[in-house]
């Protein structure tokens, strides 16, 4: 890139959670393959977030790259609405094959945002078919499902990214987030809030949402599975949809396929993500049961209302078959486990040192929560020197490398975010 590029950038692009007036640096990306990002100035730099947690098979895959290539070379998009293609029908059997069973009726959107919106339209129209105005959801403190004016309404209203936004939507209801954690005795009392809420008279909530055991950007909390077992007794018992967050557990994260599976429990509304593509192209999927696609399809509207112009992208579809026909050859378990290994070995000694409140490892994600606020630029710098790409926010600094890492890339990570800790200047006071 040109040196004039960056400065450009830096006074017209507005980059994710960035001030306009004092930016924080970025460093130009030019090529990527395998684990790696190539800088303009050719360094080389391990990735530990799967860019967002979507490039579970690396980049530059070559299966990836020849399903889109391909499909390029016959239609790169049509509209979904009156026809459909190959590549939607192939990728909606694969899903209904991989999730839960009752789940069988697939929506496509664009993002993962745009998922969860979809699966609230969905719980507020089932509802409405049925002759009931429920208007609220129920979820969990500490959560997060995205950017969207729907999506950040149940998201966590004080601890999020989205406090600001307070007053200016819907509002729902929330309870405690679960405290019994992963691999720890699981206690009853978790779920008294919950059920407390369910029981009590009043508008009762469209839906539960929420993310399964794994809360991400709300926190990176690992939950015991029996709290999802028991949620789904709670909405089975009072007549409540459940709604399962994927986004970010799906396609073998933390160990599972689907975090759901942890917990052997199976939801109303899944909405899928992220990895869905092997992060290529975006692409959701909300899929739902028989019961409710019909229901809302008998409805007052006599359909589901929504659709977005990008739905069942062929393009994305082609990369999403090509990801998910790697997934099918059944490598990722051992893939997955072995990082989890890693991980477990090299973060959680780290819970002596003095910066440190917590460390704690689920699958292929592994977390460092620190007592002091990490300083973005003064951390990142330090990273990109050390040769290895890990973005840290608030308290939390943690790797979810692509699955095809190798035990010296991911020593490569785990050694370096060791050693950040030592340095002063890498957290604000």
């Amino acid at each position: 890139m040109h040196p004039d590029d960056l400065t450009f950038d830096q006074r017209h692009i507005w980059h994710p959670y960035t001030s306009m007036t004092e930016p924080l640096p970025v460093y130009p990306v030019v090529a990527a393959a395998g684990c790696e990002l190539e800088l303009a100035d050719g360094r080389r730099l391990v990735d530990g977030m799967s860019s967002w947690w979507a490039a579970i098979h690396g980049y530059n895959h070559p299966s990836i790259n020849q399903a889109v290539g391909a499909q390029l070379g016959r239609m790169s998009h049509v509209m979904f609405g009156g026809v459909t293609h190959p590549q939607a029908v192939a990728l909606c059997r694969r899903l209904v094959a991989m999730t839960p069973a009752p789940l069988e009726c697939v929506f496509l959107a664009d993002s993962g945002s745009v998922a969860v919106e979809v699966a609230i339209k969905m719980a507020l129209q089932y509802w409405q078919a049925r002759g009931e105005r429920r208007k609220r959801l129920l979820t969990l403190r500490q959560g997060y499902h995205g950017d969207t004016f729907g999506a950040m309404a149940v998201c966590d209203p004080h601890t999020s990214m989205h406090r600001l936004y307070q007053g200016y939507l819907p509002e729902h209801d929330f309870v405690a987030a679960p405290q019994c954690r992963f691999g720890e005795a699981w206690r009853e009392e978790d779920t008294d809030e919950l059920a407390a809420r369910l029981a009590r008279g009043g508008e009762r909530p469209a839906a539960v949402i929420l993310e399964p055991i794994v809360q991400g950007a709300g926190g990176m909390r690992f939950y015991h599975p029996t709290y999802l077992r028991r949620v789904r007794e709670l909405c089975d018992r009072h007549d409540t949809l459940l709604i399962a967050d994927e986004i970010a557990t799906g396609f073998g994260r933390t160990g599972r396929l689907f975090a759901c599976e942890h917990a052997d429990i199976a939801p109303d509304i899944m909405c899928l993500g992220k990895a869905l593509t092997g992060g290529y192209l975006t692409l959701s999927a909300t899929l739902t049961t028989r019961a409710v696609a019909d229901t809302i399809s008998d409805g007052e509207a006599g359909c589901f209302m929504h659709g977005p112009t990008f739905m069942a992208n062929p393009l994305a579809c082609a990369a999403a078959n090509a990801s998910l026909a790697l997934l099918e050859r059944g490598e990722w378990p051992e893939q997955v486990a072995a990082i989890e290994r890693q991980l477990r070995a090299g973060l959680l000694p780290l819970r002596a040192h003095p910066q440190v409140i917590d460390a704690r490892v689920l699958g292929a994600i592994g977390v460092i929560e620190t007592r002091s606020p990490v300083n973005m630029a003064a951390l990142q710098r330090f990273f990109v020197e050390r040769g290895v790409w890990i973005r840290p926010f608030g308290r939390l600094i943690y790797l979810m490398p692509p699955y095809i890492i190798q035990p010296d890339q991911l020593s490569m990570l785990i050694s370096a975010l060791a050693a950040s800790l030592d340095e002063p200047a890498h957290f604000t006071a």
